[in-house]
Parts: C-alpha cells; sequence; structure tokens
C-alpha cells in the first residue's frame, strides 16, 4: 500500500467508541477483504453463542456450570435469583470498605486498618494486582501486599515487611474451593505469625470463597461470596476484585460502569462496529486461527504495567486447549508475553523488528500524560510527547519490516477505562474461543497439574514413613522399591534432594552428581 492507500485503510477499519473515548486500531494487520467474508459464518455464530452464554447457557461441562461474569457489572440481565444478590453484595463490599476508612470497623489493637495483604493465586490474584498497580493513588486509604504463590520465602519477604503493621493489617484471604493449597499453605502460614505475636488472626481476616466454604474460616471479621458462575480469570468484577479495590478507594461503580458500557459495544452483531469482534478477527489472521505467533503487549504507561501478565492468564488458560468442542486434538492457543512501552525499546524491540517473526505486537496508548500540564524537555516537547513519538515510531518500524501490529487507545487510565479494558479482551476471548471451536472457560490442563503435584506429595509421605522405620541407611534403587516407585526413580531422587536440602531429616552420601549411587540415611529428633 502506498501512503495514501494506508491512510484509508486506517480511516475504512478505525473503531471508536465515543463513550468511552476508546479507539481501536487494527489497520497495521496484512489481512485481505476475502478472510473477513469467509469468516462471516464463523462470526454469526460467535455472535449467537455469547448471546447464549449470557442467557445462562451451561459453558463449562467439565462444572456442569454458567459462566456469568458478565451479569456482575450488569445485574438487569442476570437470572432473577442472581440479581439481588449481586447488587446487595456490591453494597455490602462498599459498606465494608466505608467502615474501615471511618475506623468503624477497625483491628482489636489499633484504631484503624493502616494495610491490606491480599492472599490468592491466578485470577485471585492478577486481576486485583493489575487494578491496584493501575488505579490506586499516590497515598490510597490502606497499602496493599499480595501473597500469590507458596514460595517460603516469598511469603516470609511480605511477612517482614508488615512485622510491624500486623497489628493493623487487614487480610484477605480469596479461594473459590476454600482449600486451594497455595492459598490454603499462605493463610496458614499468615495465621501463625499473626499467633506468634500475640494477635488475634481472625480479628484481622476476611474471607471471599464460595458461600458454602465459607465455614473453612469461619468467625473472621467478615464473608464475601465468589459466586460458582465466575471464573478465577474473569473475577475482577466480583468480591474478589471489587473488596480490595474499594478498601484502596478506587471507584468501583466506575470500574464495574466502564464494563457495562464495553459490554454493549460488544453484542453488535457486526465485525466492523465491534470492537471485541474486530480483536478476534485480528488474532484469528494473526495466527491462521491455530495460534501460530505470539501476542506482545506493549502498553505506553506505567499505570499499565501489569496488564499483560493478567492477560496472560486470561488469553492463554481460555483458549490453551488439546481438544476442541468436537473432541479433536487441535493444540489451539495464543502465547501472550510482554512488559510496556517506552522500556521494552531497549529491550527485546530489536528482536521484534529484525529477528524472528512469530509474534503481533498490541501497543496499549494512553492520550493523556499526566493530570496536570508538563515541562518541555526538548525544543516543543515534552516527555510525553516522547513517550507517544516512541509508540508511532515503534508501530511504523515494525510495519515497514512486515510485522503486524494493533493499537488499542484510551484517553486516559481511570476506573472508567481500565474496566473497559478488561471486558474488552474478556469479550474478544469469548469471541475467538467460538471462531476456533473451543471451550474458553474450563481449564483441564490445570487441573492435571494439581492432580500431579498431589500424587507427588503422597509419594514423599511415603518415604518418609519409611525412612522413619528403617534402622539403615538405603541405596537409592532400594528405596524406590520400597515405596512402589521404581518407575519414579526421578521424581523419588528430587523428593529426596528437595527434604535435604531444608533439613528435613535426610542425608544424601555419595557422588552428588551421579545420583543413581546415593545412599540415604535419616535423622530421627531426639524426641523420637
Amino acid at each position: 500500500m502506498n501512503s495514501q492507500e494506508l491512510w484509508q485503510h486506517y480511516q475504512d477499519w478505525l473503531y471508536f467508541h465515543k463513550d468511552l473515548e476508546l479507539y481501536l486500531d487494527i489497520s497495521r494487520m496484512r489481512f485481505s477483504e476475502s478472510l473477513v467474508e469467509s469468516l462471516q459464518p464463523k462470526f454469526a455464530k460467535a455472535f449467537k453463542d455469547m448471546e447464549a452464554l449470557e442467557q445462562g447457557a451451561i459453558a463449562n461441562p467439565d462444572e456442569n456450570r454458567m459462566v456469568g461474569h458478565y451479569w456482575l457489572r450488569n445485574p438487569e440481565i442476570a437470572p432473577l435469583e442472581l440479581k439481588n444478590q449481586i447488587m446487595e453484595n456490591i453494597d455490602r463490599i462498599e459498606a465494608f470498605a466505608k467502615k474501615v476508612h471511618e475506623g468503624t470497623i477497625h483491628p482489636p489493637q489499633a484504631p484503624k486498618f493502616t494495610d491490606i495483604l491480599s492472599i490468592g493465586i491466578g485470577g485471585s490474584a492478577l486481576g486485583p494486582q493489575f487494578v491496584a498497580d493501575a488505579l490506586s493513588t499516590d497515598f490510597p486509604p490502606l497499602a496493599i501486599h499480595f501473597i500469590d504463590n507458596t514460595d517460603p520465602a516469598g511469603i516470609d519477604r511480605i511477612l517482614n515487611r508488615l512485622h510491624d503493621r500486623l497489628n493493623s493489617t487487614l487480610v484477605i484471604v480469596i479461594s473459590k474451593s476454600g482449600g486451594t493449597p497455595e492459598t490454603r499453605n499462605a493463610m496458614l502460614e499468615v495465621k501463625r505469625v499473626y499467633e506468634q505475636q500475640g494477635l488475634d488472626f481472625l480479628a484481622h481476616a476476611v474471607a471471599v470463597s464460595k458461600i458454602d466454604e465459607l465455614e473453612r474460616i469461619e468467625g473472621c471479621l467478615a464473608e464475601f461470596p465468589m459466586f460458582d458462575w465466575v471464573g478465577g480469570r474473569t473475577s475482577e468484577m466480583s468480591s474478589v476484585g471489587l473488596l480490595s479495590a474499594a478498601l484502596l478507594g478506587i471507584d468501583v461503580r466506575a470500574l464495574l460502569a466502564g464494563a457495562k458500557e464495553m459490554d454493549i459495544a460488544t453484542r453488535v452483531p457486526d465485525i466492523k462496529r465491534n470492537p471485541a469482534a474486530l480483536l478476534a478477527f485480528a488474532w484469528y489472521y494473526a495466527g491462521n486461527g491455530k495460534g501460530e505467533k505470539d501476542m506482545v503487549v506493549l502498553p505506553y504507561k506505567d499505570a499499565l504495567l501489569l496488564f499483560s501478565r493478567y492477560l496472560q492468564q486470561l488469553v492463554m488458560e481460555s483458549l490453551g486447549k488439546e481438544k476442541d468442542l468436537d473432541g479433536n486434538t487441535v493444540h489451539q492457543g495464543l502465547a501472550v508475553y510482554g512488559n510496556k512501552g517506552s522500556t521494552d525499546q531497549h529491550a527485546y524491540v530489536q528482536q521484534l523488528r529484525e529477528g524472528v517473526a512469530n509474534f503481533f505486537a498490541t501497543f496499549i496508548e494512553v492520550l493523556e500524560d499526566r493530570a496536570g500540564p508538563s515541562m518541555e524537555v526538548d525544543t516543543d516537547a515534552t516527555s510525553g510527547d516522547f513517550l507517544s513519538g516512541f509508540l508511532q515510531g515503534t508501530r511504523h518500524a515494525l510495519f515497514e519490516n512486515l510485522r503486524d501490529s494493533i493499537t488499542v487507545t484510551i484517553t486516559r487510565v481511570d476506573a472508567r477505562s481500565v474496566g473497559a479494558l478488561i471486558a474488552l479482551y474478556e469479550r474478544s476471548v469469548g469471541f475467538y474461543a467460538s471462531l476456533i471451536n473451543v471451550n474458553a472457560y474450563h481449564q483441564p490442563g490445570v487441573e492435571a497439574g494439581k492432580k500431579a503435584a498431589e500424587t507427588l506429595l503422597g509419594l514423599q509421605r511415603k518415604i518418609l514413613s519409611i525412612l522413619k522405620t528403617t534402622d539403615q541407611p538405603l541405596e537409592l534403587a532400594a528405596l524406590a522399591e520400597k515405596a512402589d516407585a521404581s518407575d519414579q526413580i526421578e521424581d523419588v531422587y528430587k523428593i529426596l534432594r528437595h527434604l535435604a536440602a531444608n533439613h528435613r531429616g535426610v542425608g544424601l552420601h555419595g557422588d552428588l552428581a551421579k545420583p543413581d549411587g546415593l545412599t540415604i540415611s535419616f535423622d530421627r529428633p531426639a524426641s523420637d
């Protein structure tokens, strides 16, 4: 295309939402009009699938549940029996946050809560982290900290930082099942530290979980439900995300309003007038409907740093599937990575422009530089002008070297625009999943990993039981045989190596570079 043709192509495919002040530009994707036409039947089905989803169709047959995160921002379209639950929960969250801010709800040994410690993993952490980082003021009513793993050193790091303020820290425990191992482990470790300081953990704890699982930390300060029909990666508009956001002073009604407005925009059954359909179409084109190219997300705004990390789970857990809806093996997916601009221009943009062309870029542009005026750092140029120039320059540099890109533009980073961005990508994932015929709302691979971990922990218990009742050191192969795990000898070795490194009574003797010849001893505590 010459410059005039490219300009016309840009105008033909530019989407703009007036109320949300959001633009979407897919003109730097080199698709043909014939592809658009060929996909019309698939999109007709995708629009119907989305409509059925919102009306309560069973979208996750593995768990026999509906997928209703759209109802969270528009209870009017929810099934009648759920409408009041949704509205009442939002009211409760706002009322609770107000009482915490006022000091009406406070810890036993302090006049007010000063900090939040949020314990959760996956969608129970990524959404709240993204929103907190994007929308918290410089001086929020409470400071927030996250434990989002079962890494003991990571847990210690957070608790050590909070050591002098544990007595004024509000702990939010988020687990849909009430028994997620990583969340449970962190909760038990935090509870122990509270008890060591003579503090009543329950007087500082808030539970966010399924209604029938809340008794797992019965007696806590407050309880908020995580509805069964809300998946973890789409839970930011539920208690999971709204509670911490409200406590941070973020306008949760604006967050919900932005998402609702985007949902309305993405119900339009026309590819060109539906921003989520446009994104799904661009993804389909980029990877030939098979995820053949990765999506590099580059937000040119520090406040949106965590957006790519948030999108990793939303996109990859939803679309990364071995089987399609007809049971065929398809190995679908769309890999997501990214950081922020213009930092990445000094990191991996070199490869994006001149290396392996195995990606397409998504630029996230924010028009407003800051709340007030900016000084000029060069002739007629501010720092924000440079940031905008770097974005446009990188976009041009990629396109001229046959690298495709999408640009999503918002006017400012606020609760409404962030809500709209979250909804835009949620809807895009739903449309794209329909195009490639996979179920976006289950995650059998995640469950397989959990089951494998449970099996290995069972093997560890068996190994320890054998060692504790054996007087003489054992060779590795003999120990594996006693544990009925000769075909898992590598697993046995790695379990023993981990136990030995953590001084759990296990001793490894021999050449550590040749594990097969090791002898294992067990030192019993004196009390044994």
